[in-house]
C-alpha cells in the first residue's frame, strides 16, 4: 500500500462518518456489478402477488405486477451508478483539459476559452440539460452521461483554470519553461498533479449531482426508459398513486431512501479526502 493509501486508512479509521460513507459506497459498487446477477429472479412477474407488504420472502413487498421491491432496487443500482460515475468523468476530463488550457496559454486563447465557459455558466443547468435530453431522446448510458455533464464542467473549469494561473509563475513552471518542455508534458506532469487533489474531491461531488439529474431525468419521463432503474421506479410509483396509496408507497419510498445513503456515502467519504489532501483540516477537525 502507498504512503497516500495508508493515509487515508488512517483518517477513515479516526473518522467514523467518513468511514460509513466509504463503506457505503463499496456496498452500491458491488451491488451494481453483480446485483442483477443475484437478483433477477424477483422481477418475474406474478399478478397475483400485487401489492404485498414486506414479508421474509419480499423484504421491501413487491409493486402493482407481483416484482419484488428490493429486487428492482438492486438491479436498479447499476445504470444509476455506471451513468453518475460516467457523467463525473466526463466532467472531470472535460474541466480540467479547459481549466488548465486555458490557465497556461493565457493571452487572447484564454480570453476566447473563458467567454465560452462564462456562456455555460450564465445557462440554466438543469433545464439545459431537460431540452437537450428531450431532443436526443436516446436511453444509451454514455449519450446520458454526456448529456448530464453539461451543466457541471465549466464550474469546474473555471477553478481549474485560478489554480492554474496561480502556478504560472511558480519557480518549477519557470524552470520548466526555460527548458523548453512541450505544453502536453508541462500540463500533464507539472500543472495536473497540483490540481489533482481538488479534482479528487470534486469527482465525488460530480457523481452525487449526476445521479441526481439523471433520476430527474427518468422521473420526468425524458430519458426513455430501457430497464429497471431507481428513477423509473419513481415514476411508476407516482403513476400509480403513491402520494396517495399506502399499498405503493413501499414503491416509491424505497427508491427515494437509496438514493439519499448513496448520496451521504459521498458526501462522507468526501471529508476524508478533504482531510488526505488538506493537513490543515486535521488541526481543525
Amino acid at each position: 500500500m502507498t504512503g497516500l493509501g495508508r493515509d487515508l486508512l488512517r483518517i477513515l479509521r479516526g473518522d467514523a462518518l467518513a468511514m460509513a460513507g466509504a463503506i457505503i459506497i463499496a456496498v452500491y459498487c458491488v451491488v451494481a456489478v453483480i446485483g442483477p446477477y443475484v437478483a433477477k429472479v424477483g422481477l418475474v412477474s406474478d399478478p397475483g402477488r400485487a401489492y404485498e407488504g414486506p414479508s421474509w420472502r419480499f423484504p421491501l413487498g413487491t409493486d402493482a405486477f407481483g416484482h419484488s421491491i428490493l429486487s428492482e432496487l438492486v438491479v436498479g443500482t447499476r445504470p444509476i451508478m455506471e451513468i453518475g460515475v460516467t457523467a463525473a468523468i466526463m466532467t472531470v476530463f472535460v474541466g480540467v483539459t479547459v481549466g488548465l488550457a486555458s490557465g497556461y496559454v493565457s493571452g487572447l486563447a484564454d480570453a476566447v476559452i473563458m467567454r465560452v465557459v462564462d456562456v455555460f455558466l450564465t445557462i440554466p443547468g438543469l433545464p439545459l440539460v431537460l431540452v437537450i435530453a428531450a431532443l436526443i431522446h436516446s436511453s444509451s448510458p454514455l449519450v446520458l452521461a454526456a448529456i448530464l455533464s453539461i451543466q457541471s464542467w465549466a464550474g469546474l473549469a473555471r477553478a481549474v483554470r485560478s489554480m492554474a494561473l496561480s502556478l504560472r509563475s511558480s519557480d518549477f513552471i519557470e524552470a520548466a519553461r526555460g527548458q523548453s518542455v512541450p505544453l502536453r508534458h508541462m500540463i500533464g506532469r507539472q500543472l495536473l498533479p497540483n490540481v489533482g487533489p481538488y479534482v479528487a474531491i470534486h469527482f465525488l461531488l460530480a457523481v452525487t449531482g449526476a445521479i441526481y439529474a439523471e433520476v430527474g431525468l427518468f422521473l420526468l419521463g425524458i430519458a426513455p426508459v430501457s430497464g429497471t432503474n431507481w428513477g423509473t421506479m419513481i415514476n411508476i410509483a407516482n403513476s400509480q398513486g403513491a402520494l396517495y396509496s399506502a399499498r405503493s408507497a413501499m414503491y416509491l419510498l424505497s427508491p427515494m431512501a437509496s438514493i439519499v445513503l448513496l448520496q451521504f456515502g459521498f458526501v462522507m467519504f468526501s471529508r476524508a479526502m478533504d482531510e488526505l489532501f488538506n493537513p490543515r483540516m486535521r488541526v481543525l477537525a
